[in-house]
């Protein structure tokens, strides 16, 4: 799947795209998405009960 998606970007941007950047960029949007949203739940919380 990731070889295909290497394709398509390369095509549509017509520059070469490794599969390798693909898994790290992957990797590091995971862990970003996982961050905020743990520190969504945390803060949020912490906001709701502030509020009443």
């Amino acid at each position: 799947m990731m070889a295909a998606l290497a394709k398509a970007i390369s095509r549509a941007t017509r520059t070469s795209v490794d599969v390798e950047t693909l898994k790290i960029l992957a990797i590091f949007s995971g862990a970003g998405l996982l961050l905020s949203l743990v520190t969504a739940m945390i803060y949020g919380q912490a906001a709701g009960a502030a509020l009443f």
